[in-house]
């Protein structure tokens, strides 16, 4: 039976890797589109330092004819200070505007990955690896910043810095022009070879970074494991094969990188060498002087500049777009509801905005957003649900009809496959039914939004992971407006306070895997739950990790909340079960048998085999 944990894994960059680069330009451009003015003013800067850039080597001129002739030099020195000065003015004010416009770029494209992974479907997200999603978000958007800002001005800046040149060199003297087209040839000629060898270097590299953001997070999060099977050789051999992969892409790229520089270079250099023969000769046979060989010369080594900024922004560039590509994998992945989708308009961020206030009234609204209850009505309603996890993959539950009432204890048991956490999966709407309904208190889930029938939930983890925050920040998630005592109250009824009480910061300590237990951290998660209020209490193996008198406590309090409300329970533990009003046995993704733990005993093989794996007690 397919489960969540088997969807398998899409292969790091293979979407990225098919993308052509026009699209990923257009990636490139919704980034940078929203800071068109920004872009513009920085663009009139650039050319404003390149043209000052081009009228020195015109003033060095005049200063060496003036020279000739005895004039005075005050003027020519004058303007040379002058446009030093408002040079390094105006280079100052573009590097700081670039650079914001930069971090600008880069906090944008990080708003829209994380809305992305917070509104997207559950289990498309999940074919990710987490080490894969921080790589994108951190590495790969400081990339992409590069190229969406400082790298595309420093192109138009280079280019027009190098046609200038080319048209002033004409124009002082066009035999010497002609000499030193060659080197400029050579130095394109490199470029269009080599800069799809670096883009695909990159691209690599940064595929490679992933696995390796993988490999650790992983093995980080598994440390205890990895210790006690003394596999730190193992894990480290693992975690440096990628290291090493990614190291030896990234080499490629310095290789070729350095190949197109030295070639560049190169060229300039036997341009230098070549006008500087070829001018003495044609100032010995006098048909140019001195000063403008000197200036010439002065465009011939400034035209080092802007070959070496275009070969450096390209680079950038190429990177950019390998970033892009992979970022893009991360704008395609499908939005639960259309009101979380991240669109990108013309003016400056106006779709993450719009996406950023619904998720936030989403989360404001909880208890607002929840369906109106009946009491004729149950509260959940499966009729003849068949889904499953791929288009590929076999029906995790087939044909179920389940019915929850309002207040009551049901619970879900079954070998290890049958189906149950795609029950839950399927009423968090973390899955869609392929056939079927689902009804909350009535109401067809088609018809509710994905935030407006979670509303109904509290959901209690299996493996409770550890969410960033404090303690107090992880037990208000659902419910910030819990007052203290409520907090306290949930927190004496779980065996919790005191344990909170004795760490130094109490409700404001950091939830970490090493101030509290395994069991303490499930029943905060479960506190958490209870703090929430909800319609719908759904626990999944929520007494997995605590010892038996907690244990007893939890059921106290599981029997106490289904009073008012329904409680849906899965465990392996029957024994935390045993007291449901209903108990759902379950396999192969269907329901065999219902009932109460007395009749199921005498009506069903599975549960009978279930109780006696687990040695319970079966008199009643």
């Amino acid at each position: 039976m397919t489960d969540a944990s088997s969807v398998p894994l899409q292969p790091a960059g293979s979407a990225a890797d098919s993308m052509p680069t026009s699209a990923r330009v257009r990636i490139l451009w919704s980034f940078a589109r929203p800071y068109l003015p920004a872009l513009a003013v920085a663009l009139l800067l650039g050319l404003l330092t390149s043209a000052m850039a081009l009228i020195s080597p015109l003033v060095t001129e005049w200063v060496l004819e003036t020279l000739e002739v005895g004039g005075s030099l005050l003027n020519p020195v004058l303007i040379l200070l002058g446009l030093l000065v408002v040079g390094a003015a105006v280079g100052w004010y573009q590097w700081v505007l670039l650079g914001r416009l930069a971090e600008d770029i880069v906090y944008d494209a990080r708003r829209r990955m994380v809305l992305r992974y917070l509104g997207s479907r559950v289990f498309d997200l999940l074919r990710h690896s987490p080490g894969e999603l921080v790589t994108r978000t951190t590495s790969d958007t400081v990339l992409l910043n590069q190229a969406a800002s400082s790298s595309v001005i420093g192109l138009i800046n280079g280019a027009v810095t190098l046609v200038g040149s080319l048209v002033i060199m004409a124009w002082l003297d066009l035999p010497l022009l002609l000499a030193t087209l060659g080197a400029v040839a050579v130095v394109f000629l490199c470029f269009a070879v080599l800069m799809p060898r670096i883009a695909k270097a990159e691209e690599k590299a940064q595929a490679a970074l992933a696995g390796l953001g993988t490999q650790v997070e992983g093995t980080v999060r598994a440390v205890k494991t990895v210790k006690s099977s003394s596999a730190e050789a193992s894990r480290y051999e693992a975690v440096m094969e990628h290291a090493g992969e990614s190291r030896r892409h990234s080499m490629r790229s310095v290789r070729t990188q350095a190949t197109a520089w030295t070639i560049s270079g190169g060229a300039m250099e036997l341009a230098i060498v070549v006008v500087l023969g070829f001018g003495a000769y044609r100032v010995s046979i006098e048909e140019m002087g001195v000063p403008t060989l000197v200036a010439f010369l002065l465009y011939v080594w400034g035209l080092m500049g802007p070959m070496m900024e275009l070969t450096q922004n390209l680079t950038t560039l190429q990177s950019g777009l390998a970033a892009a590509g992979r970022i893009a994998q991360i704008e395609k992945l499908p939005a639960e509801d259309a009101a979380l989708e991240v669109r990108v308009t013309g003016r400056a961020d106006q779709g993450v905005r719009t996406a950023e206030n619904r998720l936030a009234a989403q989360g404001g609204s909880r208890t607002a957003a929840r369906v109106p209850t009946s009491g004729d009505v149950p509260a959940l309603q499966m009729q003849g649900v068949t889904a499953r996890y791929g288009a590929e993959a076999e029906p995790a539950v087939v044909d179920l009809d389940l019915t929850v009432p309002q207040a009551g204890h049901v619970a879900l048991v079954g070998s290890s496959g049958a189906g149950k956490t795609t029950v839950l999966n399927l009423m968090l709407r973390f899955l869609q039914a392929d056939q079927g309904r689902i009804l909350l208190s009535g109401v067809p889930y088609e018809k509710l939004a994905h935030a407006q029938a979670r509303s109904a939930f509290a959901y209690v983890e299996q493996e409770t992971p550890v969410v960033p925050g404090t303690i107090r920040e992880n037990l208000l998630f659902s419910n910030p407006g819990a007052s203290e005592e409520q907090v306290q109250g949930v927190l004496e009824r779980l065996h919790l306070a005191e344990k909170i009480a004795s760490l130094p910061e109490g409700l404001d300590a950091a939830l970490t895997e090493t101030n509290v237990s395994g069991g303490q951290r499930q029943r905060i998660s479960l506190a958490r739950a209870l703090l929430a209020e909800p319609q719908v209490l759904l626990l999944d193996e929520a007494t997995a990790q605590v010892d038996g008198i907690t244990e007893a406590a939890i059921q106290e309090t599981i029997a106490e909340v289904a009073k008012t409300r329904a409680v849906v329970t899965i465990a392996h533990r029957l024994s935390t079960i045993i007291d449901a009003d209903q108990i759902l046995v379950m396999d192969g993704g269907r329901v065999t048998a219902r009932g109460t733990h007395a009749q199921l005993l005498g009506s069903s093989e599975l549960y009978r085999d279930l109780v006696a794996a687990l040695r319970i007690e079966t008199t009643v």
